[in-house]
């Protein structure tokens, strides 16, 4: 019988894509496919590797990418367990010693924003239920002036933008839910290109 420790990993490959849920609840679904010593055991292993690409990607638009990775390397699977609210399998196949489906899982906000708190990592996942505030993430060819555009659109708009964080060309502000519209409309018509996810705001130029 072969030792669960001892096995090998022949395949690994996990593509996770962003999803909306509502209310308080982040969402994602990855698609993986691993080969191991047995299926039961690549069944285990590609829960395992779902739950921390989906976390890593739900969260890195709301935290400081490298102490959120940090501390998600550093986490244990029961501990990052614990910040799923539910999840669920499509397209699952399986042979001997190989698993693939596409698993869903829902990240709960606010477990996910003490846990990041708890862990000194800096964020801004704001409470769910009290929508004063968005996420902007701005991603520019030219940090300085695409952020003197930015200022001036908010500017003209009367809009006030907080600055989060910044790293390289991107950077990551908070403008009020009551400005969202106005705001859009506005980087619409200055030619930035813009998406949402998960409530955040992703705009590029």
């Amino acid at each position: 019988m072969v030792s669960v420790r001892k096995f090998l990993i022949m395949g690994l490959c996990a593509i996770v894509v962003p999803m909306m849920a509502h209310g308080a609840e982040l969402q994602s679904v990855a698609s993986v496919n691993i080969t191991s010593d047995t299926a039961s055991t690549a069944k285990n292993m590609a829960f395992n590797e779902a739950r921390r690409q989906i976390i890593t990607d739900v969260l890195k638009q709301y935290a400081n990418v490298e102490q959120l990775d940090e501390l998600i390397k550093n986490s244990s699977d029961a501990q990052l367990t614990e910040l799923i609210t539910s999840s669920s399998v499509d397209g699952e196949q399986q042979s001997d010693t190989t698993y693939s489906a596409n698993i869903t899982m829902t990240v709960n906000r606010d477990l996910a924003r003490n846990w990041l708190t708890e862990n000194n990592v800096q964020n801004w996942l704001t409470d769910g239920g009290t929508g004063d505030v968005f996420v902007v993430q701005a991603v520019m060819s030219d940090r300085l002036a695409g952020w003197m555009e930015l200022r001036r659109i908010a500017r003209a708009e009367g809009i006030n933008l907080a600055t989060q964080y910044i790293n390289g060309n991107q950077i990551t502000i908070e403008v009020p839910v009551a400005n969202r519209a106005e705001f859009t409309i506005a980087l619409r018509e200055a030619g930035w290109q813009y998406a949402d996810q998960n409530g955040v705001l992703h705009i590029l130029k």
